[in-house]
């Protein structure tokens, strides 16, 4: 059995991660669209491939998936999430497992604003956010939110092109050069990701890492210090029950004077992963457990408080 990991670009530790898990068990294949996406070369084996929009990249990933003899196959970005579940048939056809969610848990999660309502529909605390500037204008008006305010993609990825408004001239200067825009609320407060396993056989959570955030650069996590909270730890439990994700998730999430607020999902290997699974949480031997069709045992919280990460630049030769 071999796995497939598709846009690799620059998760070297995430391939370097199931290189060492696999050992004994099959390859790991990666794939890119750039010869010079560095994690390719962490494989052991790897192709080129067309962009995600290109009309037969579907077919160009399948024809791999059937030379390399592949059993399960995943993505480290957020477009090609919705793309795998569209066409989840086809790769079961060949004996493929797409490690991740369904259609709807990625589609949602993939538009800010859909998460959004989905969360306030299900009782959960959130940023208050809105896609049209003058109904925010209104609640801004009514005290319900104050200024700055965060102004973003509704459907984006590693916070690319979001911008901190501080007045009303901003938000129309932003809402003026850009569309699919939407204002969200400042949180004030620490924000939180986690790392959460679901296992695709039984549904059943096994594994949450939690970090509170120290610092953030291009959208990932830089430096970051593991704790833990049952509060916090059930209330992902319920989110996960409710909302039906599989497989690895990554989850953001704010505290403000002592409640959490969801914020954003990620179905997918978050860039903050490797500090989890230097604190022991072996995510990678869960989805392999999954693959030979084992179901997994919860591993709740089973790490050290208190355990610092902290990224540094590394380089590839080529």
């Amino acid at each position: 059995m071999n796995i497939l990991i598709l846009s690799a670009g620059t998760r070297n530790k995430i391939v370097q991660y199931f290189k060492k898990n696999m050992e004994g068990k099959g390859c790991v294949v990666a794939t890119d669209m750039s010869e010079l996406a560095p994690a390719i070369y962490e494989a052991d084996k790897y192709y080129l491939v067309p962009c995600i929009t290109s009309r037969d990249y579907i077919d160009k990933i399948k024809d791999i998936c059937k030379k390399e003899q592949i059993g399960g196959v995943l993505s480290l970005i957020d477009p090609e999430l919705n793309l795998l579940a569209e066409h989840k048939a086809e790769f079961d056809e060949i004996g493929v497992t797409i490690i991740g969610s369904g259609l709807e848990q990625c589609d949602i999660a993939l538009d800010k604003f859909k998460m959004y309502n989905w969360l306030v529909e299900h009782g959960y605390k959130c940023a208050k956010s809105f896609i049209d500037k003058d109904a925010f204008y209104q609640a801004q008006e009514a005290g319900q939110l104050t200024y700055p305010v965060f102004v973003k993609p509704a459907c984006g990825s590693a916070s690319i092109a979001i911008s901190e408004a501080e007045d009303k001239e901003t938000v129309e200067l932003l809402f003026n050069h850009s569309d699919d825009l939407m204002v969200q609320e400042y949180l004030r407060g620490q924000e939180i990701g986690a790392d959460v396993y679901i296992d695709m056989i039984s549904g059943e959570v096994i594994s949450i890492f939690t970090k509170k955030k120290i610092k953030m650069r291009a959208g990932e996590t830089d430096k970051s210090v593991s704790f833990k909270d049952d509060k916090l730890f059930d209330l992902i439990k319920r989110f996960v029950a409710e909302a039906g994700y599989r497989g690895q998730i990554d989850i953001d999430i704010f505290e403000c004077d002592g409640d959490y607020y969801i914020s954003e999902v990620n179905p997918r290997f978050g860039g903050g992963y490797p500090h989890a699974y230097e604190c022991g949480v072996n995510n990678m031997k869960y989805i392999i457990n999954n693959l030979e069709g084992k179901v997994n045992q919860p591993e709740i919280g089973n790490y050290e408080e208190g355990k610092y990460m902290m990224k540094y630049n590394e380089i590839a030769i080529i």
